[in-house]
């Protein structure tokens, strides 16, 4: 300021001199006088003119929008210019980190693993993430702004979003539910701003599909076990008020031995599965000598198949192909029992004097296919994806006729899930089923050496 009022009373000066110098030669006081007074309003005239030309610079400078540089750089309109252009600045620094911080939480819902949506006060559509597009089949260049009712056709969901309630979630089927794939999807609404709303919907299938499972898991044990104990609470009251003769007595504690040798397969089973998911997996550096292995499964296969067929009938046709010098990595306990599963179903399944054959190969890519063929009655395709369910049969009587828990697929495919290998299943009714595990590449060697591979296989176990 002190600027400004010291440059005006230079102007007054400079102009009262000049003009008094230029009155003077005439030598009339009163001229000076009057030449000195104008002088001094042309002075301050100009000041005003000048002045009001930086004003006007200044503010065509504000007009246009231009704050890169500093119009003026001195003077009362100078330091104005520079203040503007700071607070300018300032202002769109702050704007710049809103956006970014905007863009932040953006960025965070569009990586959220739910579906996100932001609704106005009307309902419309203002923004959505990723998730929310794939939950209900929403584009971003065809519905933002459209109503979501609209958009979410599903009736559940209609009446939710006009009963104007949301103290709840809503399950409902997602856009891409099935009968043999469905989708389930919790969704909830939270008021939030004036009048706005935040959807949120999450994807809860696997966490439906593993309640359904607990339950399945917990309703088929509690089946599976109160069936025996019923016949032998039945048998044990039979014996205990009535009198049997020997023979009848045998036959009774007979099958009473049969449904505790039930339970005791299932409880068995039902460990094998907790410790295999329970476990850490198998080493990758404990190599098996295959052709060991299939000796130990083909002396049980014998043995089973002598048991379910007396010696009266004919038995099965077993052959068991191993080429020599094979080595597998992994555990031998847990490969045994997931090889001998198979070869037992095999040969549970299938008619007497039927072939059961059991083959291993290295195929060209490095690989080594486990597999069982048999001559049974085969399977319906519509039964292949859950037979590695937990408890499920295709034919519950056959199963428990043949001393099957429900659990052996299960833990066939738990134990090449950690050894890195496939299960292939393969069935056509009337002409048998083939059972196949695949172990990748870089568990399998070829080995020359196989002195007391037996004995090696014994102490492994």
């Amino acid at each position: 300021m002190w600027w400004r009022v010291l440059s005006f009373l230079c102007f007054e000066l400079v102009a009262g001199l000049l003009a008094w110098l230029a009155a003077a030669p005439t030598h009339a006081e009163v001229t000076e006088l009057e030449a000195l007074a104008l002088g001094v309003l042309l002075g301050g005239l100009l000041w005003f003119l000048i002045d009001l030309a930086r004003g006007a610079r200044v503010l065509r400078w504000l007009r246009a929008g231009d704050f890169s540089d500093v119009l003026i750089s001195t003077g009362l309109w100078g330091e104005v210019s520079d203040r503007v252009r700071r607070l300018i600045r300032k202002g769109e620094q702050a704007t710049r980190d809103i956006q970014n911080r905007m863009q932040d939480f953006l960025s965070a819902f569009q990586a959220s693993p739910n579906g996100v949506v932001l609704l106005d006060a009307q309902g419309s559509i203002e923004w959505f993430n990723q998730m929310a597009a794939t939950h209900f089949g929403l584009d971003a260049e065809r519905d933002m702004l459209q109503h979501i009712g609209n958009l979410v056709r599903d009736p559940g969901f209609v009446n939710y979003f006009a009963a104007r309630d949301y103290q709840s979630e809503l399950m409902m089927a997602g856009r891409e539910n099935t009968a043999l794939r469905p989708v389930r999807l919790s969704v909830q609404l939270h008021p939030y701003g004036v009048g706005r709303l935040l959807l949120l919907s999450r994807d809860v299938t696997a966490l439906e599909q593993a309640d359904a499972m607990r339950r399945d898991f917990i309703a088929n044990v509690s089946h599976e076990i109160r069936t025996p104990l019923t016949v032998l609470a039945g048998f044990v009251e039979t014996m205990q008020t009535c009198a049997l003769d020997e023979t009848e007595r045998e036959r009774y504690l007979d099958l009473m031995a049969r449904q505790a040798n039930r339970m005791q397969t299932l409880v068995s089973d039902l460990l094998t599965l907790s410790r295999l998911e329970g476990s850490p997996p198998p080493s990758s550096s404990d190599w098996l000598v295959v052709s060991a292995l299939m000796r130990q499964l083909e002396q049980d296969a014998q043995s089973l198949s002598q048991v379910i067929n007396p010696a009266s009938e004919p038995r099965h046709r077993l052959q068991f192909d191993c080429p020599l010098g094979l080595e597998v990595a992994g555990a031998a306990s847990e490969l045994l029992s997931a090889m001998g599963n198979l070869v037992g179903n095999a040969i549970r399944y299938t008619p007497a004097g039927g072939e059961v054959r059991v083959k291993v190969l290295l195929l060209a890519d490095g690989r080594a296919e486990f597999s069982v063929s048999d001559s049974g009655p085969g399977i319906a395709p519509e039964h292949l994806p859950r037979l590695t369910e937990r408890f499920y049969r295709v034919d519950n009587s056959r199963s428990r006729d043949t001393g099957g828990t429900g659990l052996g697929l299960a833990i066939v495919k738990h134990v090449a899930q950690r050894h890195g290998a496939s299960l292939k299943i393969d069935s056509t009714p009337g002409k048998g089923s083939v059972f196949a595990i695949a172990f990748p590449a870089q568990r399998v060697r070829s080995s020359a050496a196989q002195a007391n591979s037996a004995d090696q296989l014994a102490m492994r176990l």
